[in-house]
């Protein structure tokens, strides 16, 4: 099976919109991951029907018993992260700053801090038209996003059942969510706009993706709203020797196809063409079509 990724190095590119189409034009069994936990929508482009709903339980946090705290406050001064405070003489953690590194339960004379599990967020299963879906909901606040993106991806893995190809719809940014995401992955379509921040958000995307070593190629959205920024994005994706499989341009119809919840390739438009040639593009330079 392999696994295409679809990243951004920043937010509102249009990734989600682009994996929604690409998965509408992908011929072959397909199993589908939505690895932005912190504001997972493919569901809502897909039209997705859960099937499964499990908790995510990630990282420890602290607790502690009142019925054996004695009030000395050893816990509150040995916490670095200031999660752990007195009020009204009841000595409570904080479950969004604890980092659950258990100091507390070392000073602590009478053992009063435990370490317990907490729910961080849900992992879901879900139908589409187009094979199953696996995705997420992180909890506000958590700080486990990549490990709940691990979880999603090894859920899409294990339900695979056959797919030939797992299609990725990444998390923005370089942080620990993408390296989760992009770990393992065979092929990263990197969608930029033509902007300077989104140029410089791609530089730095595509040092981190090359640590993995997946094939890079490279997607401009919205590339004739500058001329000049379109032509700087260019020019980086041949120095850095990323084939361009494809630009997509300003499209109404993309709007309206968020609008209604539907894939952008549900409609006979520009923007649409447009990514059936990109998947065209790189279905022919990953030899996928010979596959089938």
């Amino acid at each position: 099976m392999i696994q295409i990724a679809v990243l951004s190095g920043k937010g509102g590119t249009g990734k989600t919109m682009l994996t929604a189409a690409l998965a509408t034009l992908i011929s072959e069994p397909l199993i589908t991951a939505d690895a932005d936990v912190d504001a997972a929508n493919l569901a809502l482009l897909l039209d997705a029907e859960v099937i499964t709903t499990g908790s995510f339980y990630g990282m420890e946090s602290s607790r502690i018993d009142a019925t054996l705290c004695t009030g000395c406050g050893l816990c509150e001064d040995a916490c670095r992260f200031d999660a752990i405070h007195e009020k009204n003489g009841v000595w409570t953690v904080d479950p969004i700053r604890c980092e659950g590194c258990a100091v507390c339960t070392m000073v602590c004379p009478t053992n009063a801090p435990r370490m317990e599990k907490i729910q961080n967020g849900d992992l879901y299963l879900s139908r589409t038209r187009y094979g199953l879906l696996s995705h997420a909901r992180l909890n506000p606040g958590s700080g486990t996003t990549g490990l709940l993106v691990h979880e999603v991806k090894k859920q899409a893995i294990s339900q695979a059942d056959g797919a030939g190809i797992l299609l990725i719809d990444g998390p923005p940014g370089i942080g620990c969510p993408l390296i989760s995401a992009v770990s393992g992955v065979d092929v990263c379509i990197l969608v930029a706009e033509p902007s300077v921040s989104s140029l410089h958000d791609l530089e730095r995307l595509v040092r981190v993706c090359r640590q993995f070593g997946p094939r890079l190629y490279g997607v401009i959205n919205k590339f004739d709203l500058s001329e000049k920024a379109t032509g700087m994005i260019l020019d980086w994706f041949v120095s850095e020797k990323i084939p361009l499989v494809g630009t997509i341009p300003f499209d109404d119809c993309v709007t309206e196809a968020v609008r209604e919840g539907k894939p952008v390739t549900a409609f006979d438009c520009p923007a649409a063409q447009a990514i059936k040639t990109i998947w065209t593009q790189t279905a022919d330079l990953e030899g996928i079509n010979e596959r089938m």
